[in-house]
């Protein structure tokens, strides 16, 4: 695959704001200071395109961004940051509830979670949340980078083990540093895209 276009097509924060036009979408979630922009700016080969912050927690909507004008990569919210009031964490669970439940043309969602540490009690419920309502997910462990060669195995089995990985998801290992993970994101994308 390779990505010709991309485009912030639509803010959303309730149904009624959702693209109409049907394309595949594919969520992208995770904590708040887990890598997300860097993602999808990696994704997409642009420097700056989704702001990447030092401050956590930006992201208070659903951002589509239209790919090639054939699919969307949908930015959600991120979660666990103590920043963010309890109420707007709230809000933030329910509007990303809402999408995953009433979405038919969710295709897939890439849950990013920092390699470096063992997934917490938030990556593991959405990752159950995602799996009750049968999504298909691929784990993203970003930052893989930043762990010593001698330490990645042991990282990602204590990975699978924690958030008891089901076989037919995959995982990617994924460096925004030395683009790590970049293709085989390409590769999960473009299988669905052939499905339709």
């Amino acid at each position: 695959m390779k990505i010709t276009s991309s485009n912030l097509d639509t803010i959303a924060v309730r149904m009624s704001q959702y693209p109409t036009d049907h394309r595949n979408e594919y969520m992208l979630c995770g904590r708040s200071n887990v890598g997300k922009s860097s993602f999808i700016n990696t994704i997409l080969g642009r420097k700056n395109y989704a702001h990447t912050s030092s401050k956590p927690g930006k992201t208070q909507s659903l951002n589509f961004y239209l790919i090639n004008d054939d699919f969307y990569l949908v930015d959600v919210p991120g979660y666990g940051y103590a920043d963010v009031s309890k109420e707007k964490q709230q809000k933030f669970g329910l509007m990303i509830e809402e999408y995953v439940k009433t979405r038919s043309n969710l295709r897939c969602v890439f849950l990013l979670v920092d390699f470096r540490h063992k997934p917490d009690e938030n990556d593991c419920l959405m990752y159950n949340f995602l799996k009750y309502y049968e999504i298909p997910t691929v784990i993203v462990a970003t930052k893989y980078d930043k762990v010593k060669p001698s330490q990645r195995d042991k990282a990602e089995k204590l990975l699978r083990d924690t958030l008891n990985i089901l076989p037919s998801d995959q995982v990617v290992l994924f460096s925004s540093v030395t683009k790590k993970g970049r293709e085989e994101t390409y590769g999960i994308l473009s299988s669905y895209e052939k499905k339709q």
